[in-house]
């Protein structure tokens, strides 16, 4: 009986050993099954780390970047206001800049239609179509020139009775003008003038006949003083070269500048920058 049983324990005892071997190779079969996932897992979460750390990395660069652009776009906005704000402002100084130069071309129109009107009424009056005698415009200012032959004798600077039939007309347009201005320029040719107790040479002689012309329309024709300057050229400013005859004749003239004072042209300016300010 005894027997029995221990051959009924051996045969339990190795059954048992077996199914024990067994469950642990199973067990260290999923061991190991786990051991390779564990290892698996660790490289991919470290591989999810480092793309973690790079993604992290990456999101501060674009946050400082979104930063800087806000920034600009802040500044952008600036700088397009402020550019709006000066080509406005440059739009107004350009409009304001073609609004005088428009006003100046306006007043200097107005100058020209006086100018003209001046050349149309000193003809009208002198009425005169004589080649010695010349009613011109020069670089905007109305000029008679006078040849002296009209004027006085041959080194002489007493003014003929021929010349104060001329003078007396253009006395009538500068008494019609009582606010402009005449020059009265004596001009000679360049033959030297030998002198005398008086004159010393044809500078002396231009002035003299200047002034000597001045006096006529003054003391004979009623021209105000304070309307006529006298002036002497001399031979310096010759129309023509003084190597003839002829051309003498023509250098040696006087020559009445017309124009109106400086300083009402400038107020004619004025007025006309002022208007609708």
């Amino acid at each position: 009986m005894k027997k029995v049983i221990f051959m009924v324990s051996l045969v339990a005892l190795t059954l048992t050993s077996c199914g024990a071997k067994k469950k642990i190779a199973d067990l260290e079969q999923k061991n190991k099954e786990c051991q390779d996932l564990l290892n698996s897992t660790t490289v991919k979460l470290n591989l999810c780390l480092s793309e973690k750390e790079a993604l992290d990395k990456q999101n501060e660069y674009l946050k400082k970047n979104n930063s800087e652009l806000i920034n600009n776009v802040g500044n952008m906005t600036t700088l397009t206001t402020q550019g709006a704000q000066n080509i406005e402002k440059a739009l107004e100084t350009i409009k304001e800049k073609d609004l005088k130069i428009s006003r100046m071309q306006d007043a200097l129109t107005k100058k020209d239609s006086v100018t003209l009107a001046l050349v149309t009424s000193l003809k009208s009056s002198v009425g005169i179509s004589d080649p010695d005698i010349e009613i011109n415009v020069e670089k905007g200012v109305v000029f008679i020139s006078i040849a002296d032959k009209l004027l006085f004798k041959s080194g002489s600077y007493v003014v003929s009775d021929r010349a104060k039939e001329v003078l007396a007309k253009v006395a009538k347009v500068i008494n019609d003008k009582p606010t402009f201005e005449c020059m009265v320029e004596g001009h000679t040719d360049n033959v030297p003038f030998t002198g005398n107790a008086i004159l010393l040479d044809n500078w002396d002689l231009s002035v003299k006949r200047s002034t000597a012309i001045v006096r006529v329309l003054t003391k004979d024709l009623g021209v105000k003083p304070s309307q006529l300057i006298a002036a002497g050229r001399g031979e310096f400013i010759p129309l023509v070269d003084n190597k003839t005859a002829e051309n003498r004749a023509i250098n040696r003239r006087t020559r009445i500048v017309v124009l109106p004072k400086i300083d009402e042209f400038y107020d004619m300016i004025e007025k006309e920058m002022k208007k609708k300010q």
